[in-house]
């Protein structure tokens, strides 16, 4: 039973979080995002960069200015771009957006990681493109995702970004996983969002799984709250990834379609290592966490899922990103996170 991290680090040395990678995530190393370098690796402006005609304001909140003349220029030669790039596979095009150094300060070194140590597998992700549609507004203070244009516009930004990450990352002779970070479809359904329909989520997402499967790649969608768990399942994406310290029986409540998916090879991305509550990680130490995840996987064995099924399709991680922790505590984290899933790897005799 492999582990996985979700992406931010507390580190303000890239070579530093680089070896945190290297020690805990040797089978499946992952990309860290390290905003305490640059406010540029937060989760919502990493992928922004090649994205048309947006601007910040004087409260440093990203916006498009769709009134711009320059904006429907810039927007034209980006939808061409994108055709060319996806239709005639234009590698070299696709390189006008990369993620540059000044929006990662690890990922060529992750790369590079990668090529030194050869796993099977390496993690990348982007942002979700409903929770970044729900972020970014126009000059008027308008959600994107309620414009038509400026939601295709983030739709297939992030599917340059995430198609990216795939050819860097085959190139360094590994297989990709990207993570989609989707933390706002937890409020989906919410005041906040009652006219934005479940069909149209799950389209946005799964337009970006499919590039990411059309390009051989595998696609997971990670959320730290509760959620309607038939959402990201409909999509057909491969891994689902919860905060299972905290939430475990929520995904229960969508027992018939967590069966079907992993009746059909899906797995479950058990975040058993509780980095968004502080006072739990000091607290918490192994054999806890062995007996969270027994918790966990029993809320679905009640539901008439097969154990056997579940052991087979899971990965354990860290419930979410660890970048608002001391270096510290998410060096407990990432060391809790390895030593479990090698508890469980003895415990089921998985090799």
């Amino acid at each position: 039973m492999e582990c996985l991290a979700i992406g931010s680090l507390p580190h303000d040395n890239p070579d530093e979080a680089m070896q945190t990678v290297k020690k805990y995530f040797h089978n499946i190393p992952f990309w860290p995002q390290l905003a305490r370098v640059s406010k540029n690796e937060d989760m919502t402006v990493q992928f922004l960069e090649g994205m048309p005609s947006f601007f910040v304001d004087e409260d440093n909140i990203f916006s498009f200015n769709t009134e711009d003349e320059q904006f429907f220029e810039d927007l034209e030669k980006f939808f061409n771009d994108y055709q060319e790039i996806i239709n005639n596979n234009n590698i070299d095009l696709l390189e006008k957006y990369a993620i540059s150094p000044m929006f990662s300060s690890t990922f060529n070194l992750f790369i590079e990681l990668i090529k030194e140590i050869n796993p099977k597998q390496a993690k990348g992700q982007i942002v979700g493109p409903f929770t970044l549609s729900t972020t970014l507004t126009d000059q008027f203070g308008k959600c994107a995702i309620y414009d038509d244009t400026l939601k295709e516009v983030i739709i297939k930004t992030l599917s340059l970004k995430a198609l990216w990450q795939i050819k860097q990352i085959q190139q360094a002779n590994s297989s990709p996983i990207i993570f989609i970070d989707e933390p706002s479809i937890s409020q989906l359904g919410t005041s906040a969002y009652l006219t934005i329909g479940q069909v149209d989520v799950i389209s946005m997402i799964k337009e970006i799984i499919d590039i990411i499967h059309d390009n051989g790649a595998q696609a997971a969608i990670h959320c730290c709250g509760k959620c309607d768990w038939s959402i990201p399942i409909k999509t057909g994406v491969d891994i689902i990834s919860l905060d299972a310290f905290a939430y475990a029986e929520n995904l229960s409540l969508f027992h018939k379609y967590v069966k079907e998916f992993l009746g059909k090879g899906g797995k479950i991305a058990w975040g058993i290592i509780p980095t968004l509550d502080r006072n739990a990680l000091e607290k918490v130490d192994l054999k806890t966490a062995l007996s969270k995840f027994d918790e966990a996987v029993n809320y679905l064995t009640k539901k008439s899922i097969n154990e056997k099924l579940i052991i087979e399709n899971s990965y354990i991680t860290p419930s979410c990103g660890a970048g608002s922790l001391t270096k510290e505590l998410a060096e407990k984290a990432m060391m809790l996170t390895k030593n479990l899933s090698e508890s469980l790897k003895e415990r089921y005799n998985d090799n």
